[in-house]
């Protein structure tokens, strides 16, 4: 069992940065892919990075690339995005989530954050 709460939204100003944090409980943390998900109002869920369980392989949308890092920190039972360059279509609701395996689809993911709100301004 693995419960996350993810942290750090906000409202910022396009071209500004946030970073998300996501703390996890649970002593499978660390063998965990960790992926970050977005939603916007009346969209679907959709992929945004993941990193897999040691931190050494990233994968990112298109949509973000070169602008958002995703990282970890195995003892802190944490996992980060860091975003830069935030564009108003970058507003949703982040979430993370736990799974065993990299994979860019929502189902593939067991356990799941309860979201932080991102708002860019333009």
């Amino acid at each position: 069992q693995v419960s996350l709460v993810d942290s750090g939204g906000g409202l910022v100003q396009a071209g500004g940065s946030l970073r998300l944090s996501c703390v996890a409980s649970g002593r499978t943390f660390s063998s965990n892919a960790m992926g970050w998900f977005r939603q916007a109002p009346g969209k679907e869920r959709e992929f945004v990075a993941v990193v897999n369980w040691r931190g050494d392989s990233t994968y990112y949308a298109d949509s973000v690339k070169g602008r958002f890092t995703v990282s970890r920190d195995n003892a802190k039972n944490t996992v980060y995005l860091q975003m830069n360059s935030l564009k108003p279509e970058d507003t949703a609701v982040y979430y993370c989530a736990a799974g065993r395996y990299v994979a860019r689809t929502p189902g593939s993911y067991d356990y799941w954050g309860r979201g932080a709100q991102v708002t860019v301004s333009s």
